[in-house]
C-alpha cells in the first residue's frame, strides 16, 4: 500500500455544520479543491469558497428531494479506484473520472430524528443512503482516500496534512477506515433497532449493538482488566450524561454502581426526599424522610459499616445540610438532579468526592433493552420496570395489613427489585433497616439481613434492633416457610412476596399462626 498520499480533491457533504466553514478554508488555503452538494455547498459559497457541485461531476441533477445525488459511477469511481492499478486509471481516463482524496461526510440525523419523536415517515426520511455508501466506499478505498465522519476528526485532519507536507499517511487512513465502518454500523444498528420497534418485531432475527466511546477507563473491575465506557445517544438520564463537578474520574465500578444507585432513588419520584446508598450494586440502605437529610442520615443507618466508601443517589437537588452529612464519612460518588451552590461549595473541599448532577430523574417505567454477554452470545431482555400498587396486593392471610404496614410493604417492594437475587428487605416506617442480597438461599440472606439490623442496632444504642415492628420484602416466592419463620423472629409483622410456590398454604399458614399479615403480588423481581 502506498504511505503518503497527496490530497488535491475533497467531496464534503454534511448535515451537522459545526466548523464546517473553518475546516474548508484550512483545505482551500493548501489548494485543495472542494467539490459539495447541495446545503454544504451553499453555506461554503456564502463564506465565499470557491466549491464545485457534484451535479456538476455526476452530470445529473439533484433529484427526488435529495434522495439521488451522489449514487454515480463519477463519484463512487473516484472514490474506489485503485490509483497504482493500470485497469483502473484507463477506466478513469475513458470515462472522465477524477480521483477523490478525502471524503467528509456525517449523516442524515437519524437518530435525532427518533430521540425527538419524529413519526414515521418522518424516520424514513431521515435515513441517509448516499452518505453511508460514500463512506464504505472511500473507507474500503483507504490505500488512497482518507475518510472523516465525526466533526471532531477535522483537526486530526489539518494536523496530519501539516505533518506530511499537505499528504496523509497509510496509518491516519487505516484509523479513519476504521472509525468510519464504526460510524456506518452504529448507523444502522440504529435504524434497524428503531424499525424493530416500529413494526413491533420483539426478537427480530438480527439485532445490532453501537456505542460511542465517552471515556476510555483505567481499568475494570479489576486492575487487570482493560476497560471502556460507551453511550448508547438514548440520553437516558444518569450517569452517562450527568456533569461532574469535581473529584477524580469515575472508574469502571464507579459508573456500574452509581447507576444502580440512581435507577434505584427514581423509584421513588421526586415529590418526596428519598436517599440510596449503594455498595457493589446492591443498597446498603435506602430512605424517605421529611428532609433530604433526613432521608439521607435514615438510610445511613440501615448500616453503617457498609456506606463508608458507598455511593450516594438522591431525587432531589442536593443541599447544603445534606452535604455537611455526607461529608462525615468518606463517599466515592453523589449523584442528583442537581446541587445548590452551597452543597457544592462544602464538597469542594472533599477533592476525592465526585459530585454527578444530571438535570432529571430517569423513568422507572420506561421501556428499555437490556443485554448482557454470555459466550457465544447475548441475553436480550426488556428492563425490569415492573411496578404493583396496592390494588394488585392480594391478601393472604387471617390478618390485614395496616396502613403503615401496606406504604411499608410497597416501599419495600421497590426496593427489592434492585437488590441481587434471593433478596430480603426489611422496611421500617419508609426506611430499609435491613438488607440480604445474592445469597444461594432465601433464608440465609433473610438471616442476614436480621443479622445486619442487630449489628446496627448495638452501634447505635439501641435497645432492640429496628427490625422489630418492621416488614419484610422477598424478590421471589419463600419455598418453603423457614424463611418466613426467621423473618418473624427477627420482629417483622408483615410479609410482601410474589406466591407461587407449591407450598405457598404452608407459607400462609406459618403466617397465620405468628399473627402476620402477608400480601402476594403476583410479580418477582428476580436481578442476577
Amino acid at each position: 500500500m502506498t504511505n503518503l498520499v497527496p490530497l488535491r480533491r475533497a467531496l464534503i457533504s454534511v448535515s451537522d455544520k459545526t466548523g464546517l466553514i473553518d475546516f474548508a478554508r484550512a483545505l482551500a488555503a493548501q489548494e485543495v479543491e472542494l467539490l459539495s452538494t447541495g446545503g454544504t455547498a451553499k453555506a461554503l459559497r456564502d463564506a465565499g469558497l470557491a466549491v464545485r457541485d457534484v451535479a456538476e461531476v455526476t452530470g445529473f441533477p439533484e433529484m427526488m428531494d435529495g434522495r439521488v445525488k451522489t449514487l454515480h459511477p463519477n463519484v463512487h469511481g473516484g472514490l474506489l479506484a485503485l490509483r497504482d492499478n493500470d485497469e483502473h486509471l484507463v477506466a478513469m481516463a475513458a470515462h472522465g473520472i477524477e480521483p477523490i482524496d478525502l471524503l467528509v461526510v456525517n449523516l442524515y440525523p437519524f437518530e435525532q430524528t427518533v430521540a425527538r419523536g419524529g413519526d414515521y415517515a418522518d424516520c424514513i426520511e431521515n435515513i441517509d443512503i448516499g452518505g453511508p455508501a460514500m463512506i464504505r466506499a472511500a473507507a474500503k478505498n483507504h490505500a488512497f482516500v482518507a475518510t472523516i465522519v465525526d466533526v471532531q476528526d477535522y483537526d486530526a485532519v489539518l494536523a496530519e496534512l501539516a505533518a506530511n507536507d499537505g499528504r496523509t499517511s497509510l496509518a491516519f487512513r487505516q484509523r479513519q477506515a476504521q472509525i468510519a465502518y464504526a460510524r456506518t454500523a452504529a448507523y444502522d444498528a440504529a435504524v434497524s433497532t428503531w424499525m424493530a420497534g416500529a413494526i413491533d418485531q420483539e426478537t427480530p432475527r438480527r439485532r445490532a449493538f453501537a456505542g460511542m466511546l465517552a471515556q476510555t477507563l483505567r481499568y475494570g473491575e479489576n486492575p487487570h482488566q482493560q476497560a471502556a465506557f460507551y453511550l448508547d445517544g438514548s440520553n437516558r438520564p444518569g450517569v452517562a450524561t450527568a456533569k461532574q463537578w469535581q473529584g477524580k474520574e469515575l472508574s469502571y465500578n464507579n459508573i456500574n454502581d452509581t447507576d444502580a444507585a440512581f435507577e434505584l432513588v427514581a423509584e421513588f419520584g421526586a415529590d418526596a426526599p428519598a436517599c440510596a446508598i449503594i455498595k457493589h450494586a446492591n443498597p446498603c440502605g435506602v430512605a424517605t424522610g421529611a428532609t433530604l437529610t433526613e432521608a439521607y442520615t435514615r438510610a445511613f443507618d440501615c448500616d453503617r459499616t457498609s456506606a463508608f466508601g458507598g455511593i450516594i443517589a438522591l431525587n432531589q437537588v442536593l443541599d447544603g445540610a445534606t452535604a455537611e452529612e455526607i461529608c462525615k464519612i468518606f463517599t466515592e460518588v453523589v449523584i442528583a438532579p442537581d446541587a445548590d451552590e452551597n452543597a457544592r461549595a462544602i464538597f469542594a473541599a472533599k477533592k476525592n468526592l465526585r459530585l454527578l448532577t444530571t438535570g432529571a430523574l430517569p423513568d422507572p417505567k420506561a421501556a428499555i433493552t437490556t443485554y448482557r454477554q454470555v459466550a457465544g452470545g447475548f441475553l436480550v431482555q426488556g428492563k425490569d420496570n415492573g411496578a404493583i400498587t396496592r390494588a394488585d396486593l392480594k391478601v393472604v392471610t387471617e390478618r390485614q395489613p395496616t396502613e403503615q404496614e401496606l406504604q411499608d410493604l410497597l416501599f419495600a417492594w421497590k426496593v427489592a427489585k434492585h437488590v441481587k437475587s434471593n433478596a430480603i428487605i426489611y422496611v421500617k416506617d419508609g426506611a430499609t433497616v435491613g438488607v440480604g442480597a445474592g445469597q444461594m438461599s432465601r433464608v440465609d440472606s433473610t438471616r442476614i439481613a436480621a443479622q445486619k439490623a442487630r449489628d446496627m442496632a448495638e452501634v447505635m444504642g439501641l435497645p432492640a434492633p429496628l427490625t422489630k415492628g418492621s416488614v419484610v420484602a422477598s424478590d421471589a416466592f419463600f419455598p418453603f416457610a423457614d424463611g418466613l419463620i426467621t423473618a418473624a423472629e427477627a420482629g417483622a409483622t408483615a410479609i410482601i412476596q410474589p406466591g407461587g410456590s407449591m407450598r405457598d398454604q404452608e407459607v400462609i399458614d406459618a403466617a397465620n399462626e405468628r399473627g402476620l399479615a402477608m400480601v402476594f403480588t403476583g410479580m418477582r423481581h428476580f436481578r442476577h
